[in-house]
């Protein structure tokens, strides 16, 4: 069975080279230099936790490469994919099964849940639903990734630590698909653990994603360096409640303290985060799914979040004097933006 990763960025070329090194028949879908050095020389990581390795995987620009896979894992930043669900729905086998390793609330959270906000598409998420609509739910697979990757350079991938990707489905049903995912990730050296309910998961991947992330872009801070300053600890603690309030309005109970959490964020040290990866590439930011998901569902659930709101302001209007300076205008005024 083919497996197509969509967007072979730091994490996407690192789990396409350890399933291609494991046997895996794999492709990874990707562009600009990234694509030419994957053409040209495979995927080169380099690891001192799990050791280095290069192999050779087949590497494309095009779309249409996942109409033949069995199992496609969609590793683009989540802010880019409403505008390309409808080409890949489009594509897709019927029982091809698809795997979302984004951070922050995916598009699918609300898709069989259950609760109040049953079927609810987030705007900050997938805007108008052009995603839910595309995607069928059923062959949906959610993936939260610890996996911390930069690019050293095109086609060069640095691991600097962690090998778990939990799994699950939106109704916690676990079919063929899901168990073929965790098998293959498995073989390939990865923790693929399949869960019951992501959600919980989900939310404490996201009291760093949502906190760190933009922290670091806005400071230029290193996870390590966070805990130099008592007073920024004290700080993410207090944006962790919000957090945390949000969670517990949707009946989610986090798995561990969010002391711990914290510990745990800033013990892997010396590395950037994606956020801090993109400002510096030139990319866009991505923090709808982050800061912007929690703020949406904390104002439908009646919880406050100044201090989200504040990071969220923050990272927006770097984000948009950055785009603005690159194509070499001002930044306009904008309404606020209700979510």
């Amino acid at each position: 069975m083919r497996i197509a990763v969509l967007g072979a960025g730091a994490i996407g070329a690192f789990l396409g080279a350890k399933l291609s090194h494991a046997g895996s028949d794999v492709v990874l879908i990707a562009r600009g230099a990234q694509l030419e050095a994957l053409r040209r020389q495979g995927v080169q990581v380099r690891s001192d936790r799990g050791g280095d390795l290069a192999t050779e995987v087949a590497a494309t620009d095009e779309l249409e490469a996942v109409a033949d896979a069995g199992i496609v894992i969609v590793a683009l930043k989540a802010h880019s994919i409403p505008a390309l669900a409808p080409r890949l729905g489009a594509l897709l086998r019927p029982d091809t099964t698809t795997v979302w390793a984004q951070n922050g609330i995916p598009w699918w959270y609300f898709q069989r849940h259950g609760g109040a906000l049953e079927g609810l598409a987030l705007e900050s998420v997938d805007p108008g639903g052009a995603i839910a609509s595309a995607i069928p739910v059923a062959t949906t697979v959610g993936s939260v990734v610890y996996i911390s990757a930069e690019i050293e350079e095109p086609g060069v991938v640095r691991h600097v630590e962690g090998t778990r990707c939990t799994l699950g489905t939106p109704d916690g049903t676990i079919g063929d698909g899901c168990r073929a995912v965790s098998d293959a990730l498995s073989a390939a050296g990865l923790r693929a653990p399949v869960v019951d309910d992501l959600r919980p998961e989900i939310w404490l991947k996201l009291l760093g994603n949502a906190t760190f992330n933009p922290i670091t872009a806005l400071t230029g801070a290193t996870l390590g360096e966070l805990g130099e300053l008592p007073e920024m600890q004290a700080a993410l603690l207090e944006a962790f409640r919000e957090i945390a309030a949000v969670a517990a309005a949707l009946d989610v109970t986090l798995p561990v303290s969010l002391e711990r959490r914290l510990e745990a964020g800033i013990a892997v040290g010396d590395h950037r985060t994606s956020m801090l990866q993109d400002l510096e590439a030139g990319r866009p930011l991505e923090y709808g799914c982050l800061t912007g998901a929690v703020i949406e569902i904390a104002h439908r659930v009646g919880v406050a979040v100044p201090r989200l709101e504040t990071l969220d302001a923050c990272i927006s209007l770097l984000d948009r004097r950055r785009q603005a300076a690159r194509s070499g205008s001002a930044p306009r005024p904008q309404a606020a933006e209700r979510r």
